[in-house]
């Protein structure tokens, strides 16, 4: 038995070595957004509330805004600005039509089975005086994306204090 083991060693680290060898990306986006995304256009849903999102003049303003106008020029992306409710846009994330949505949402969005949520990057507190924390949507299953915009607000919210 003990002559197997690494005979297991070798060919798991040829198999490693192989995949690798292929491009395979770890993340993946099954649907590809990152890669469309980088050098092209970034589509993103916004709704108003406070500090977050603003549209009441001719260009959307606000944290979340400078945020992903800031991530966009990191993919060398322009932005497609959607407003719309919440749900209206959950359902451009679920077609394809979004890559994003932003509005000062919360991890207790009520919309995780139909949309991928990032990590929290920020606190916000509410009206009754308790806090809580604020995320994205994606669609699902994009990871590379996902975790592309995760690490950028991650340190973006350290520097910035975007979603304080």
């Amino acid at each position: 038995m003990p002559r197997s083991r690494p005979a297991t060693v070798v060919v798991a680290a040829l198999c490693v070595l192989l995949l690798a060898g292929c491009g395979i990306q770890i993340p993946r986006d099954p649907q590809g957004t990152l890669d469309r995304v980088e050098g092209g256009v970034l589509h993103a849903g916004i709704t108003p509330n406070g500090d977050f999102v603003q549209v009441d003049g001719e260009q959307p303003r606000g944290s979340e805004i400078d945020a992903l106008t800031a991530f966009a020029d990191t993919l060398d992306a322009e932005i497609d600005w959607t407003v719309g409710s919440e749900e209206a846009l959950v359902r451009g994330l679920e077609n394809g039509d979004l890559d994003v949505v932003a509005g000062g949402l919360t991890d207790e969005t009520p919309w995780t089975d139909k949309a991928g949520m990032t990590r929290p990057y920020g606190e916000v507190t509410l009206d009754d005086g308790s806090t809580a924390k604020i995320v994205m949507l994606v669609p699902l299953g994009e990871n590379a994306f996902v975790s592309r915009l995760e690490t950028f607000l991650t340190a973006e919210a350290a520097t910035e204090g975007v979603g304080r």
